[in-house]
Formats: C-alpha cells, structure tokens, sequence
C-alpha cells in the first residue's frame, strides 16, 4: 500500500491509494476523490489523508483483515500505530515483519497523540464516505461513534437560541496533552528579519507572522488582492485602511493557493505595509517582473518573473534561520502560530482570531485562546483583596 498522486487533464491533482500490485484501492480512492471535488479540499489534506489511510490499510493486510473488519477492532490499530515504528509499518516492511512482537503499553510511543488522531479522522471519513456510497455495510457507523451532546463545546461553537443539539461524537480517541501553541518567538522573528537578504524575504515573514497567512495564500497572492490606500472605494472596495484578500484560485502555476474557500479580509499593519513599499522598489529594479500580477515572484534565481512555490518558503525560512544562528528552523505554521497568538493576547475574541486565520471550524482557533502561566498569574493578581475593597491598605 501506499499514497499516489494523481494529476487529471484538467491540471487539477489529488492523492489516491495503490496497493501492492499498484492498483487503486477504491474505497479509498473514492473517498479522496469526493474530499477534494465534492467538498473542494485542498490537494495538500487528500496527500495527508492518503498517507493516513494507507497506514490503516497496510494495517488490515498484514493481520489478515478487510477493512471492514479492521474497523472491528479499531482500538487494536490504535495501539499498533502507537508502536509499531516506520520499521514495521513502513512500506518495505512487508510481510516479514508478521512474527514480530511489538513493545505495547508501557514503552515509549513511536507516534504522538495528535498524529494517531489525525490518522483516525482520515479512516473514519474514509468509512463514513464508504457506508454513504454503499460500500460499507451500516452497522459499521455505531463501531466509530456515539450519539453525544455539544454541552462540550465553546460557547460560540453552539447554537444561538440556546437549545441543546445533538452530534456525533467518535467513540475512538486518545487524549492530547494540552501544550503551548509552538510559536515563534519575537526574538526568532526580528533575528529572521535581520538574516533576510532582500526585501521579498521580509516580507514573506512578515505576511506570515503578522498577517497570519499560510505559505500558500502568501505564494498565491496576486497585486490586484492587496489595497494599501486609506480610502480603496476608488478600487471597487468598501474595505477601509490597509488590507488584502485571501482568495482561492486553483489556476496558480505555482501550484499555491488558499486552503479555505471562503474569501477572507486581513488587515495590514504598519510594519507590513512598509515592507510592501520597500519590496516594491527592489521589484521595480527586475525588468521581468512587471508583467507579473502575483506578489511574490522570483528576482534572483531560477525563471526570473514567475511566482515563487510554496516549498520554496520552507527552504527560505531554513536558510535564514541558519544565517540567524537559531537552534532549529522557525517554520512558516510557527510563523501564523505567532499571529493568531499574539492577536488572542491582545484581547481577540476567538470568533475574530478564526476569521483572521481563515479556519473553516471556529475550534480550530481554540488553541489560542487557552491561556497560559503568566495570563493565568495576571488574572489572579487583578482581582482586588478584600481589604482593599474596604478602603484599607495592604
């Protein structure tokens, strides 16, 4: 078993899954398919999905299992993903590796918490799509879920009138520690700033940690998104002061654009509008980019013009995280990570941090909004003692 891409004559691509005779597995196939036209997913969730089924799969062939009968004993591929290490549950494992016995609970774990979640939610999405189709018998659906309440859930997660609803709630799932959001810190990101050599570098990270932009959405964006005027109504654009949109485009050559398919709003800050008026007379200097209407193009290496790829950010950020003498790599998620931080710091409700972000799920934000030590400490120091309140010193 393992994940495929796959690009149609339109241009458009998806991930599928093969298995050993390289043949595609329907039901997964299926599933992929409908993730990435019927819903509009992005190409990059059906290749982590794939990867994700593909571990089921390679799973239910060496226990001897269907899959429907893997999904039987769904907590036992639970604990086969939490130790079972690439050497075992990589492609080149094969069927050599049946005899072995696996350290179980007790020993370290070679996956974490959030990976084997992630894994689960591709296979159940899998088999929700299978039993919907007719591939899948029903009785599968109660093996993964149980009916449960939104009492669980944020307050501006639930309904408006107030009345309990009802969900489905997936029965398997481990517990994930709650951790600090891995941010860049403010240090990492004036020392990144410093190790940029060009204007468009700086302004790739700034886009990124102080505009909250994904790689993509930063790669995808076109001249014509960005408004950098203080009335833009001569544009067409009621939006007033500095801002840009995030659209989707799917026609990027770069292969870059945005993850989520509704048009969103970022406003822009001093800092970054500055960095736009100083890239654009570095741009003005490269007679190759005028005809370009993509922000972001290349000035100094490799087709001079055309639009940067969304890998390359990646390798811009590890380059200059290196000249920076940073420890490890700052990442371009750290980056957004800073921003949806540093918004809910400021007092940003988490309606407006998932807006800012573009987060299809307004719990997708809730990471931010989970307060840590130093917010806790203040908390309790704002609250006056009694004494105080009666007029009394300390």
């Amino acid at each position: 078993m393992r994940a495929f891409p796959v690009r149609l004559p339109s241009g458009q691509r998806y991930w599928t899954v093969l298995d050993d005779d390289l043949q595609v597995v329907a039901v997964a196939d299926g599933f992929l398919r409908y993730q990435r036209f019927g819903r509009d997913g992005a190409e990059s969730t059906t290749k982590a999905y794939a990867h994700a089924i593909v571990l089921f799969l390679r799973w239910c062939a060496r226990t001897s299992r269907s899959w429907q009968g893997g999904v039987e004993q769904f907590a036992l591929f639970m604990t086969w993903l939490a130790h079972a290490g690439p050497s075992a549950s990589g492609a080149d494992a094969g069927a050599a590796v049946s005899g072995i016995l696996l350290a179980g609970p007790g020993s370290a774990p070679v996956r974490s918490a959030s990976r084997i979640n992630g894994v689960l939610t591709a296979v159940r999405g899998m088999v929700v799509h299978a039993v919907s189709t007719g591939q899948g018998p029903a009785g599968l659906m109660p093996l993964l879920y149980e009916v449960a309440d939104d009492r669980d859930l944020p307050e501006q997660a639930r309904g408006e009138d107030g009345r309990m609803a009802w969900r489905l709630r997936a029965r398997h799932r481990l517990r994930e520690p709650e951790t600090a959001v891995d941010r860049a810190s403010d240090e990492e990101i004036v020392a990144l700033l410093g190790a940029c050599r060009s204007a468009r570098d700086q302004l790739i990270v700034l886009l990124m940690a102080r505009a909250g932009l994904r790689r993509g959405e930063v790669c995808g964006l076109r001249r014509s998104d960005v408004h950098l005027l203080a009335d833009s109504r001569r544009l067409g654009c009621e939006v007033a002061r500095a801002h840009l949109h995030v659209i989707r485009r799917e026609d990027n050559p770069n292969g870059a654009w945005a993850k989520s398919r509704r048009q969103r709003v970022v406003p822009l800050d001093f800092l970054v509008v500055q960095a736009f008026d100083t890239y654009e007379f570095e741009r003005m200097r490269v007679p190759q980019a005028a005809s370009s209407d993509f922000v972001v193009i290349n000035l100094f290496r490799g087709r001079i013009g055309a639009p940067v790829r969304p890998d390359a950010v990646g390798e811009l950020l590890t380059a200059a995280s290196r000249r920076a003498g940073l420890n490890t790599p700052v990442s371009p998620h750290q980056l957004r990570h800073t921003f949806g931080s540093n918004a809910a710091d400021a007092g940003a409700g988490i309606d407006v941090v998932a807006d800012l972000l573009g987060h299809a799920a307004i719990s997708s934000s809730q990471v931010y909004v989970h307060p840590g030590s130093s917010r806790l400490r203040a908390a309790v120091d704002a609250v006056p003692s009694p004494r105080w309140q009666a007029g009394e010193s300390r």
